[in-house]
């Protein structure tokens, strides 16, 4: 069994290929659980286990299994240890065999990009250019480079509650080859912006409908619970609605979960989600005026398309000893 580091995976994958590689995911005979949920009771935050599986089915030409194991433990902050740990885990499908042990935060932070560039792909105007990144965590990154992998991104705009961190993801930017400025101010960035991409822990809403352009394509990654919001009710009520799966979304975020609740939506006006996108079930864009909002909360599909690829890229090539 190999185990495949973080590192290996950054210099394995390239965002046009591992979109490429969702798109057919969400299109190919891939069975896929409901992700598992485990309370785990510690003094002060309680932790979380989260089990997710999914395997190609019976008559698909590649067989794997796969499942990602992830921790949360919210106290780790205090031990000056990172809150979230995560492994994948890549199995042939045929035996049952472990094939591959895979660092699960670097999996997941490029399959969560490459999934927003996938709805990109289908929802933002093609002829968009001007990128507005609001959080500066460790998803910021990967979501700049994926979308400017689909779209003609030529002005990347970055805005983080602590001024401080985007100025670094800026420099972080530069160095790979992406040019970026710091805006201080949100409203006026997001009224200028083409996509406006979003990746923060916010409980209240960031993102006003008012600010929205027409044409506007909002990408929703960081509200992954139903406390969670990133944008107001006006920005959802204005726009088209799309999800990465209706399960998920439906229950676990916060920016569609609350605004149903609230009967500002309803299911109807949730007009798709990848698997529909990509399987051309229903159309993304159909006029450069629409706004439009892709939620995701991530799935196991996702995990397993990307660890395929890299498993099958790593095959192509001599293992480094």
């Amino acid at each position: 069994m190999r185990n495949v580091s973080a590192e290996e995976i950054d210099s394995t994958l390239t965002y046009p290929a591992l979109i490429d590689a969702l798109d057919h995911a969400f299109r190919a005979d891939i069975e896929v659980p409901p992700r598992h949920h485990h309370t785990i009771a510690r003094p002060g935050a309680d932790a979380t286990l989260l089990l997710m599986p999914a395997w190609t089915g019976a008559d698909a030409p590649e067989k794997f299994l796969g499942c990602k194991i992830v921790t949360v433990f919210p106290d780790n902050a205090r031990l000056d240890r990172p809150s979230v740990y995560g492994s994948y885990l890549l199995a042939s499908a045929e035996t049952g065999e472990a094939l591959a042990v895979m660092d699960g935060r670097a999996l997941t932070a490029w399959r969560t990009g490459a999934a927003s560039a996938l709805a990109s792909r289908y929802l933002a105007r093609a002829d968009a250019a001007h990128l507005v990144m609001v959080g500066a965590g460790a998803l910021a990154s990967h979501l700049v480079r994926a979308h400017a992998a689909v779209r003609p991104i030529r002005r990347v705009t970055l805005w983080n509650r602590t001024r401080s961190r985007a100025v670094a993801l800026a420099f972080g930017l530069a160095v790979g080859g992406i040019e970026a400025t710091v805006a201080d101010d949100l409203e006026a960035a997001v009224r200028d912006a083409d996509i406006v991409s979003c990746a923060t822990l916010s409980r209240e809403p960031l993102i006003k409908g008012a600010w929205l352009k027409k044409g506007t394509h909002v990408d929703l990654v960081g509200g992954f619970t139903p406390t969670m919001r990133e944008v107001d009710d006006q920005a959802v009520k204005r726009a088209r609605l799309y999800v990465d799966t209706r399960a998920g979304a439906g229950r676990e975020a916060g920016d569609i979960v609350i605004p149903l609740k609230r009967r500002v939506i309803s299911q109807a006006d949730i007009r798709g989600d990848l698997f529909d996108l990509c399987g051309r079930r229903v159309k993304g864009r159909t006029s450069k005026d629409h706004i439009t909002v892709f939620k995701s909360v991530g799935t196991a599909v996702e995990d397993l398309a990307a660890a395929m690829l890299v498993w099958a890229t790593l095959q192509r090539e001599p293992q480094k000893t």
